[in-house]
């Protein structure tokens, strides 16, 4: 029993890091919620909205603001992990620097001028700019 002790003991000195390593993130899941048109600054858009399925497995943690890393434009309190979308051939269509929490992965959207046909897959990714981890959702269609 006092051998078994001892060899715990070593195997956690040995090894403290993956002992005791948090489960990795899983990749967002995304999915394509519509399309709504509008109209700002006298031109015509189509929105379309996404939401990361799984953005509970998402800590809140991820999206305080972080003034100690490099703004967004002027925003000195963007959030540590942001949100970024492109095309499938990785064409970055629009991003999120300042969402709140992971509950605001809900509401997602890039937006194109109404005549402008729209890339048929979209991607997001998700930065971690503290952790420099990325977490890339599937392809996802732009239409239902």
């Amino acid at each position: 029993m006092k051998l078994m002790h001892i060899a715990i003991c070593l195997w956690v000195l040995i090894f403290p890091v993956t002992a005791f390593a948090q489960e990795p993130l899983p990749n967002p899941v995304l999915s394509f919620m519509g399309m709504e048109n509008y109209e700002a600054n006298g031109r015509q858009w189509t929105r379309y909205w996404y939401e990361v399925a799984n953005r509970a497995d998402y800590p809140n943690e991820l999206f305080a603001a972080a003034p100690e890393l490099p703004p967004c434009g002027t925003n000195t309190q963007a959030s540590r992990t942001w949100v970024d979308f492109f095309t499938q051939s990785g064409k970055r269509l629009q991003g999120f620097c300042a969402l709140g929490s992971s509950n605001e992965l809900s509401q997602l959207w890039f937006a194109l001028e109404r005549d402008a046909v729209p890339p048929s897959w979209i991607y997001i990714e998700l930065t971690d700019r503290q952790t420099n981890t990325k977490y890339k959702s599937m392809l996802v269609e732009t239409t239902l």
